[in-house]
């Protein structure tokens, strides 16, 4: 499974709950796949999600 190397975020798998006539029906469950690019961090390639890799972005402009 693919992983931030920074925070540790991954897939999860949700199943959606859906309310028909007062019942609710069963559905199959999905894999949510966190949004996963190859970034370059102090000259080191990584693969980060991109909540980490604009906060790194922004604390190397300053």
């Amino acid at each position: 499974m693919r992983q931030c190397e920074i925070c540790g975020k991954g897939s999860i798998l949700r199943g959606a709950r859906i309310k028909l006539r007062g019942h609710y029906n069963p559905t199959p469950k999905k894999r949510k796949n966190a949004n996963l690019q190859p970034t370059r961090i102090l000259g080191r390639r990584v693969i980060a999600c991109v909540k980490c890799a604009k906060t790194i972005a922004k604390k190397m402009a300053i």
